[in-house]
Formats: structure tokens, C-alpha cells, sequence
């Protein structure tokens, strides 16, 4: 099942979306860009302290199912959308849009959400994507990417300390190499449609990026 999860970011940030997706889950403003852009709503979820009444109405009318949070809470309300997602559909890959562009805050609030203990089993089931980056997360193990449609540029970050990362079939490779603080192994570039990498612990993020 392929779910999209749509932040409150601005649309002019979303990268080119699917035909079809099996849910269409809008957090706060996300949910009103996604009736803007006439796509469905079977779930709003977050304050929407970011609507104006008439936007609230709005998305109430339109969304299959809503859920209020309160605006005073100990979860961002992208945290909110994720949980609640995955208890809903705890095997779906997961879309995330509208999450990166704006406050910096923000952004590494969402970049670390696979670290987080209760997302960090499903790290591997969220992407998040923008018009110009297409983010990826993984686990311990022995892995393969596939180069996306005009997408040059690959960088394999480490979000945390990382043992024996190993970098093969990219432009530059890496033997294996303890990495003890998070480090982002940038401007890298594929050399044929697929590229590996491995290692042993930790949480390591994929960008495949274009200028």
C-alpha cells in the first residue's frame, strides 16, 4: 500500500506525484493544499492552528475522516500524522511531501523521525521528496539503490555513528569505515543505474538530488 503524507509546506516545493495512491493523508495546511489541488482526503489529522475558520470549515467538509489535535501538545503535528499512519496501515510505504523547504526547525524535526524508538522499525518504509531531493532510510544490512529520472547527484549521510559503512558501484567508494559522528558523504553520483552500500549499525539517509 502506498500511502501520501502531505505536511504544510508550500506546494511549489512538491516533487512530481504518482497517478494514484492508496491513501491521501493531509497534515494541518497539507490537508487544505491537498483539496486545492484537487486531490482526495480520506484523513486530516493535526491543530490546523495554521487555518483560518473558513479553511477549517473547508477541510472538515472535505475529509473523510479528521482528527483534532490540541494545539499545545508534546508532537509536532508531522509526528502526529506519521504515528497515527502507521497504526493505521503498519506496512505501507509511506510518501512524505511538503516537509522540507521552510523553517529549519521544521526540517531536522522530520529528518530525525526514523530515529525516533517508535518509527525507527518502519525507518525504511518513509521517503520524503521535494521537487529537487528524494530521501531514503535504512537500516543495518547490504542495500541497492536505483538511480531515479533526472536525479544526479547521491550522498549517503549518516544520521548517527555508523559502523563499517561500505560504498560501492557510486562515483567515489568507501571501504569499509567507522563513521563516529553523523557525517554526510555528499556530492556523489552514480556511475551506472544502481549503486550499493552496507553497514553494520546505525541509521544512514539517502538523498538522490538534482541542482
Amino acid at each position: 500500500m502506498d500511502i501520501l503524507l502531505v505536511a504544510g509546506g508550500s506546494p511549489k516545493e512538491w516533487p512530481a506525484l504518482k497517478e494514484k495512491y492508496d491513501q491521501y493523508i493531509g497534515i494541518d495546511r497539507g490537508a487544505l493544499y491537498l483539496i486545492q489541488h484537487d486531490f482526495p482526503l480520506d484523513l486530516a489529522i493535526g491543530d490546523f492552528d495554521s487555518l483560518d475558520p473558513l479553511e477549517k470549515e473547508h477541510v472538515k467538509k472535505a475529509a473523510v475522516d479528521l482528527i483534532q489535535a490540541p494545539a499545545e501538545k508534546d508532537d509536532t503535528d508531522t509526528q502526529l500524522g506519521l504515528s497515527k499512519t502507521l497504526m493505521l496501515y503498519p506496512e505501507a510505504t509511506i510518501t512524505l511531501i511538503g516537509a522540507t523547504g521552510g523553517r529549519i526547525d521544521h526540517l531536522l524535526a522530520n529528518l530525525w523521525l526514523p530515529l525516533e524508538p517508535r518509527f525507527k522499525s518502519h525507518a525504511q518504509q518513509l521517503v520524503i521528496s521535494d521537487r529537487q531531493n528524494y530521501l531514503t532510510f535504512y537500516l543495518p544490512g547490504e542495500h541497492s539503490i536505483t538511480q531515479l529520472p533526472e536525479m544526479k547527484y547521491l550522498a549517503y549521510c549518516c544520521l548517527t555513528p555508523v559502523t563499517q559503512l561500505a560504498i560501492r558501484k557510486s562515483k567515489y567508494e568507501l571501504e569499509p569505515t567507522d563513521v563516529s559522528q553523523p557525517t554526510s558523504y555528499a556530492s556523489n553520483e552514480f556511475i551506472s543505474d544502481t549503486a550499493e552500500f552496507s553497514f553494520l549499525e546505525g541509521v544512514v539517509a539517502v538523498i538522490q538530488s538534482r541542482d
